[in-house]
């Protein structure tokens, strides 16, 4: 006798949500002992206990402070009975570098193992982007997610990349291939910082809150025009608005925009990087970030205009401002081929796609603060705006932004 077994399905769906919160601090001299920024921030995690700290400082910013490591010892020494830094601040080589070499990754995993940093400890990233990256994805990793206290020391990581939810490193020649979503435990930032950066490290940044202005804010975008005489001086009033302003943008995004963790296919504040990105990748990072984005910017702004999408002569007003804040618009990258005779920087559009999936999603320009999403590029008009910037570069002088 045969016995005969109905195959039956059965599924339960596991449903909650979690919110995540964390502070933002605008300061100055985050190490005066005076300044209980980073204490009272320590202390959220549980007032009645000393907290065990590891601290990762990316070598450059000694180049403007050298005396970093001692001025967090005597912090410390201050408040010892709330703050244990385990050992000195591990000096860190960063920059594209880092967040191309895993063996660094590794080897900052190994010494939060060593120093038995545990998931009520926190891990501190004293620098730029680039640091904040890597450093933020072995908090996330390490115990699966230790606390995270990002210190920005740059114009960019202040302004933008230091305030999201994400982290992440380069592999297989794509940029941050390898990442999380995971939101910081805080972010300190320090102006003080901003006066010993480098001047092209300052303009670089200023990169990124044109391109927020361009996409939300059409008030912020008529006021970096009529300050870019001060910020291009760095005038400090002037750099301390114009930082905050584009981290509040970016943050508003971040929190209300539908999509923090970038589940869709939109990435409305990544406006001019598909083709940054890439020009990023072909040329070994030789420009900075920012200023690989203000050519994407440029790009990307006068590709609205051909499209017939933003007003003509908008795109003068936005080259005129990216000129004047310093910023080259062309970069010899731009004409690089494969062996196949194509245009490399055109592989930043399939990069795009891919790295979140679905649907092809750019952004593009409807107005100076509004920004609309399209879901395909007409490669003959990304060469004519190429171009066009092209002939600018050569010919800023004689050709006028609507030729």
């Amino acid at each position: 006798m045969t016995k005969t077994q109905t195959n039956i399905t059965t599924t339960a769906t596991q449903s909650f949500s979690i919110q995540y919160s964390y502070p933002v601090s605008f300061t100055y001299d985050l190490f005066d002992p005076a300044n209980t920024l980073l204490k009272d921030t320590v202390c959220l995690g549980g007032t009645h206990k000393q907290h065990k700290l590891i601290v990762f400082v990316d070598a450059g910013v000694l180049d403007g402070q050298a005396d970093l490591a001692a001025r967090i010892a005597r912090y410390a020494e201050a408040y010892a009975e709330h703050i244990n830094v385990v050992r000195a601040p591990v000096v860190i080589q960063a920059g594209e570098r880092l967040k191309s070499d895993l063996s660094s990754v590794e080897t900052m995993q190994k010494i939060i193992c060593e120093e038995h940093i545990d998931r009520h400890s926190y891990v501190i990233g004293i620098g730029g982007g680039a640091l904040l990256d890597a450093v933020g994805l072995i908090a996330a990793t390490a115990h699966r997610g230790i606390r995270h206290i990002r210190i920005p020391t740059t114009v960019l990581a202040q302004n933008d990349s230091g305030v999201g939810v994400k982290n992440g490193v380069n592999l297989f020649g794509q940029k941050n291939y390898l990442g999380t979503f995971a939101p910081p435990y805080a972010v300190l930032n320090d102006y003080q910082f901003i006066e010993t950066l480098p001047e092209r490290d300052k303009i670089s940044g200023i990169a990124e809150a044109i391109k927020v202005a361009l996409i939300r804010d059409a008030i912020f975008f008529k006021w970096l025009e009529s300050n870019a005489d001060k910020l291009v001086a760095f005038e400090p009033t002037a750099m301390r608005h114009m930082i905050k302003r584009c981290a509040e943008l970016h943050m508003h995004q971040i929190a209300n925009g539908g999509d923090p963790f970038e589940t869709g296919s939109a990435r409305p504040l990544d406006f001019g990087h598909w083709a940054a990105h890439r020009l990023e990748s072909i040329t070994q990072y030789e420009p900075r970030h920012g200023e690989a984005v203000a050519i994407g910017i440029a790009l990307d702004t006068r590709y609205s205009v051909l499209t017939g999408l933003l007003p003509k002569d908008a795109d003068t007003r936005v080259i005129n401002l990216l000129r004047t804040i310093g910023f080259d618009l062309w970069h010899s990258g731009l004409e690089l081929k494969t062996v196949n005779g194509e245009w490399e920087i055109m592989q930043g559009l399939s990069d795009f796609q891919e790295h979140l999936g679905g649907e092809l999603t750019i952004t593009l320009l409807k107005d100076i603060g509004v920004g609309v999403e399209v879901h395909e590029m007409d490669h003959s008009r990304v060469l004519q705006s190429m171009h066009w910037l092209k002939q600018l570069h050569t010919d800023p002088d004689r050709l006028t932004a609507n030729q």
